[in-house]
């Protein structure tokens, strides 16, 4: 996401490479470029000026300090007043009735039923929520279904009266069963048109009046542009929802809605959707995405993804097996999964600085660990836990039963090696030296 952008924006800024000093003069080449970039990341035309006319008031009023550079300080700049344009901070969701209600709201196919589903497993797993889910979509049977199949994949029970037209009556009745079930959350998803019109309107507002949620989340379509900027206006305007949230960031999207929404609804983006899976689901932090807008990386979301795969017991036997030697294929797959179970790899790869835009035209296959996963299958249950077993007849008949070549079960086994051995030094508290010397103490 943001490639576009972020391309364009380094770009402008080595237009005042080797300038002594930040001008009038040397900055205005510079932020008609930024303009551009944004204009052409789909952002409102007067969002894009009011923001280069802020850039340029702060730099000439800035003092650039001898050791920084022209362009170091204009990439602070804008880096600034992106996250100021995005909102500044995180928001959180009011989830604190008994039964706390969220109601989502959203143009047919922005992916709200899909946000639902991933809301309600955020909440449960991060908050401790015990949530219901409920089916208001009452003209497309596709909705009811598929909320019915994500809830039984994260274990979250699902409302439905599926003879029941009636979306009022329905969310009305879920969140009366959740009061008797003990349910302390409800989330009613709810129908969508292909455009905005009075009878979708006066149906949501209706819903709104009748179960007065704590929460009102707009859902967007982020590749939709401009459009979803002013769908979400008129829906604010009728609803006076609490928060955005964006999906599909995952995709060819020039990003200018998560760009200009906030300043043209005032009301924070509070979720974005970053791909499929159930788990695609990120708290929008506005410094965090400027940091990746500008190649910056993401290391703290990237360090926060890490830890919700971290096990303290399992991390402390792996470390005595490092310390031991006794690390072998079976702890490696364990590894590959929690890497696995951390998200899209291009995506985690572009939280790293500089690695969003080393990785720009690099095409990493979530499928990436299946030749790696192949070979480790076939080994027999004794290969795993004593890789010095290899020998060249074992190689072959692995190489075999994996679809792979000798070649690339050799080479994995250098690969596993190698990795053993540096890992047992970090184990026991030693440092690596210059590959070119070897490892010492």
């Amino acid at each position: 996401m943001f490639e576009n952008l972020s391309e364009r924006l380094d770009r402008s800024f080595k237009l005042l490479k080797g300038q002594g000093k930040i001008t009038e003069i040397n900055i205005a080449e510079t932020l008609k470029d930024v303009r551009r970039a944004l204009l052409d990341a789909d952002v409102n035309f007067k969002i894009a000026k009011n923001f280069t006319d802020s850039v340029k008031t702060k730099a000439l009023g800035q003092n650039v300090l001898s050791a920084v550079k022209p362009g170091q300080m204009m990439v602070k700049l804008v880096h600034d007043e992106l996250v100021e344009l995005m909102g500044s901070t995180s928001s959180d969701i009011n989830i604190k009735g008994n039964p706390a209600v969220i109601l989502i709201a959203g143009l047919q196919g922005s992916g709200k039923t899909t946000f639902s589903g991933k809301l309600a497993r955020l909440l449960k797993e991060k908050r401790g929520k015990n949530p219901l889910l409920v089916a208001g979509d009452v003209y497309r049977p596709a909705a009811i279904e598929q909320l019915k199949v994500l809830g039984e994949q994260i274990g979250i029970p699902v409302y439905t009266e599926e003879e029941n037209k009636n979306p009022v009556a329905i969310a009305k009745a879920a969140i009366k069963q959740a009061r008797q079930s003990g349910q302390d959350l409800v989330i009613v998803d709810t129908a969508g048109r292909l455009a905005v019109d009075e009878e979708m309107m006066n149906e949501i507002a209706a819903i709104k009046k009748a179960i007065d949620p704590e929460e009102i989340l707009f859902v967007v379509d982020s590749m939709t542009g401009q459009d979803a900027v002013n769908t979400a206006r008129e829906f604010n305007e009728r609803l006076n929802f609490d928060g955005v949230v964006l999906t599909k960031l995952d995709g060819d999207t020039r990003g200018g809605a998560a760009l200009s929404i906030r300043t043209v609804v005032d009301k924070p983006i509070k979720f974005i959707g970053t791909g499929e899976k159930l788990d695609a689901l990120d708290v929008f932090h506005p410094n965090r995405m400027a940091d990746r807008i500008l190649g910056m990386g993401d290391i703290v979301s990237l360090v926060e993804k890490a830890q919700e795969q971290f096990d303290e017991v399992e991390a402390k036997k792996l470390q005595k097996k490092l310390a031991r030697d006794q690390f072998n294929f079976n702890d490696f797959l364990k590894q590959i999964n929690q890497v696995k179970k951390m998200g899209n790899l291009k995506d985690l790869a572009g939280m790293i600085p500089g690695m969003g835009k080393a990785l720009k035209d690099v095409d990493i296959d979530d499928d990436a660990f299946k030749h790696v996963e192949a070979i480790i299958f076939s080994m027999t249950p004794a290969e795993r836990e004593d890789p010095s077993l290899m020998n060249g007849t074992r190689r072959k008949r692995i190489a075999d039963g994996s679809g792979t070549s000798v070649q690339e079960v050799n080479r994995l086994l250098k690969q596993f090696t190698e990795t053993r051995k540096m890992m047992k030094m970090v184990a026991q508290g030693k440092r690596i030296g210059n590959p070119q010397q070897g490892y010492r103490n």
